[in-house]
């Protein structure tokens, strides 16, 4: 008996020193290194397109297709068909062996109707071992009329200890049902027969179904098939198998038709992504939730070089992913994640595939003599030089590598550019000086919002107008305003003095009404008034909508005056409060059919100029006009020639306008502060454009006659020496 314990600790003393020296990874061990993603899909029901593809992130928003987009699997060599369909990729429990399983199908040759899927297997994502399920063939009696067998998926049975393969079938005219059965331990075979895993208390034809597992339940995202019930909806359950419970409501954010739900942790997070493919539509749409119920929209944040069709993302590690890009990466922008250089404007950076060159733009103040950009790229490839260079007289060249695969030169250029003068998404931007403060104050719209849904105001200070300094949120629609919670927008401001006290009138759009708010600071905190100040349409006007204040006070006669209207100008003058206005001077002012919205007036040389922004926010050509009057409130005199800032496609510069004017203290010396699109990615985003726009400043100019010079919009913008 001694001898007998003495060998069971010698074996277990070998085996902990085996497992210190050598390391034994666990599936937990795997997930604590998540570097990316990976994404697989299929791109389309063409000829060669129904087959296996792979992309990768390293965000979870931004993929690059990897193979140059094309299949990394031969569809006939793995089918019946000839292609395959709805790929769904698994991460085995031990961590390092993948399953996959897909729909075989032939659409160009066999229309809708199919009868098989298939199983595959591998332990490092590039070679896959496949083997074909004919479901009539394989169990004749239960399934032997069965026509569909569409869009499989595995998940893990931590009771049975098996994995479990699900899919919807249809027979006859009855509907798509969603089945599952448990596949044999090689994964070449359904070693049970199939049982129906979701009962639609309408029964309704279900298919694509998704399982996830969270806080000790089943989550089964599904599409409803019934005509007038299309959409993703969910069913939950304790259990894998059994008992799930529909959930009212459809998870899909989107009236369009949908499919093929796929739903993924982001790494280190607490949220979810649910994603499906808008068929009609030949997009997908990405929403996030952290709570598998409520989902919002994010596809403003989301960037592909491909057009998926229903597929699975999966987290891997940063070997798998070095391996995957030594298989089948190819050098473009997509695998410049970003720069680890705090001094490069990095939404405005520009990577030219074709030209083979890097266009970057540098803060103020770069040293671009002694210059590293620091190439984020994705792992596996590699940059050279690593060392700073001098980008002040030429361009330099760097050479990027994915080891022993392919190598490319792209030209760098660095250049200090001033516009956009504030880091991240802002529009609609408002600015004035504080004799208070002796600084200059940016209001912009807090921008990046999908339909312009922003909920609060921030401000910028600056002492030249090219450095500014994020002074933080001054106002919350959310927290702070009582009368309206959506919407923040088109902000205007103004100082007053009152009792030898500086105050500050911040006159602001929210739930398309405008509200007036109060600070003795310019950076506040601002203090609501507690009802909206402009809420109806002026007599006569029919259309448009409440929004775009603009407040000024007239030099002459020290009278305020509020501005406001889309589709329409309208003024009236402010009572002495600035918190209220005279309603008998109401009166609408709008200029021609040109005037769209964001109105701004200022004083100079004896003329009251306004200028209004033309076209929708989201059009390229949305542009800045301009007329004169003798009176803040009197007939508009509009020049022949009035339009005074537009697009510069030469640069890359498109959707120029709503915007104010400074003018530096004690000289004729005037600025237009505007927003434009993203450059370079707005003009290629669609309507989305119009709510990812960024604050430029640039000179403004007059003729001799008072009239406005046309303003050319810049990347270089102001010069730095401008104080007051």
């Amino acid at each position: 008996m001694k001898k007998q314990k003495k060998s069971l600790f010698k074996l277990l003393a070998v085996y902990f020193l085996t497992i210190s020296l050598f390391g034994c990874k666990t599936k937990s061990d795997i997930v604590n290194e998540y570097d990316s993603y990976l994404f697989t899909y299929f791109v389309g029901n063409g000829p060669g397109e129904e087959s296996i593809h792979y992309a990768l992130s390293n965000d979870g928003f931004n993929y690059y297709a990897l193979n140059n987009n094309e299949p990394i699997i031969n569809s006939k060599e793995i089918s019946t068909s000839g292609g395959v369909r709805d790929p769904h990729i698994l991460r085995g429990q031990d961590g390092k062996t993948f399953y996959m399983v897909v729909t075989d199908l032939y659409v160009p040759k066999d229309g809708w109707s199919n009868y098989a899927m298939i199983l595959m297997k591998s332990t490092d994502l590039i070679n896959w071992s496949s083997t074909k399920i004919n479901v009539p063939n394989t169990f004749p009696k239960e399934f032997g009329k069965v026509h569909r067998v569409w869009a499989p998926q595995t998940i893990y049975d931590s009771q049975s200890k098996k994995y479990m393969v699900y899919w919807s079938m249809k027979t006859g005219d009855e509907p798509d049902k969603i089945y599952y059965a448990y596949a044999n331990k090689d994964f070449t075979a359904l070693e049970t027969t199939p049982k129906q895993l979701f009962y639609s208390p309408t029964n309704s034809a279900c298919i694509d179904g998704d399982i996830i597992y969270n806080n000790g339940k089943y989550h089964l995202f599904f599409k409803n098939e019934d005509e007038n019930k299309k959409g993703i909806m969910k069913a939950v359950s304790d259990k894998l198998t059994e008992g799930y419970v529909q959930v009212d409501g459809y998870m899909d954010q989107t009236d369009e038709a949908v499919e093929g739900s796929g739903i993924f942790k982001i790494i280190d997070s607490d949220t979810y992504i649910l994603m499906y493919d808008m068929y009609m539509k030949g997009k997908y749409q990405f929403t996030k939730s952290t709570d598998l119920l409520n989902f919002s929209v994010v596809d403003d944040e989301i960037s592909m070089n491909f057009h998926p069709r229903h597929g699975t993302v999966i987290p891997i590690t940063k070997k798998e992913t070095e391996a995957l890009i030594k298989k089948w990466g190819t050098i473009n922008k997509n695998v410049f994640l970003s720069f680890n250089s705090e001094e490069i404007k990095k939404n405005n950076v520009i990577i030219d595939d074709e030209n083979k060159t890097i266009y970057i733009p540098a803060k103020q103040g770069t040293d671009i003599t002694n210059f590293n950009p620091n190439f984020k790229l994705f792992s596996g490839v590699t940059s050279s030089p690593t060392t700073p260079q001098n980008f002040s007289k030429e361009s330099v060249n760097y050479t990027f590598t994915i080891k022993n695969k392919e190598t490319k030169t792209y030209q760098v250029t660095v250049n200090i550019d001033h516009n956009p003068v504030l880091d991240g998404y802002y529009a609609d931007p408002e600015i004035i000086f504080s004799n208070k403060t002796k600084k200059y104050y940016l209001y912009p719209t807090t921008d990046g919002f999908t339909n312009w849904s922003g909920t609060y105001f921030k401000t910028f200070s600056s002492t030249d107008l090219v450095n500014w300094n994020d002074e933080g949120t001054i106002l919350d629609l959310k927290k702070d305003v009582k009368w309206a919670n959506r919407n923040a927008w088109a902000p205007t401001i103004t100082e007053k003095k009152v009792n030898e006290t500086y105050k500050y009138f911040y006159y602001f759009t929210a739930a398309q009404k405008i509200g007036v708010a109060v600070s003795d600071n310019p950076t506040g905190p601002f203090v609501d008034s507690g009802k909206p100040l402009i809420s109806k349409k002026p007599k006569g006007v029919i259309g448009g909508q409440e929004i775009d204040p603009d407040v000024f006070t007239d030099p002459v006669t020290n009278k305020s005056y509020l501005y406001w209207g889309n589709g329409y100008l309208a003024c009236a003058e402010l009572n002495d409060d600035m918190i209220s206005i005279k309603e008998n001077t109401i009166k609408v002012m709008t200029p021609d059919a040109t005037f769209r919205e964001g109105t701004e007036v200022f004083y100079r040389n004896g003329k009251y100029y306004f200028l209004w922004s033309e076209n929708d926010t989201r059009s390229p050509n949305y542009q800045v006009r301009y007329a004169t009057s003798s009176s803040p409130t009197g007939k508009l005199t509009i020049p022949k020639n009035n339009l005074i800032l537009s697009k510069n496609p030469e640069l890359g510069i498109y959707g120029t306008g709503h915007n104010s004017v400074i003018q530096i203290l004690n000289s004729d010396e005037w600025y237009i502060v505007y927003h434009r699109f993203n450059r370079p990615n707005g003009i290629n985003k669609g309507d989305s454009a119009g709510y990812h726009r960024e604050v430029c400043i640039d000179v403004l100019e007059f003729n001799i006659d008072n009239s406005i010079k046309p303003v050319k919009p810049t990347l270089k913008g102001i010069k730095t020496e401008i104080s007051n």
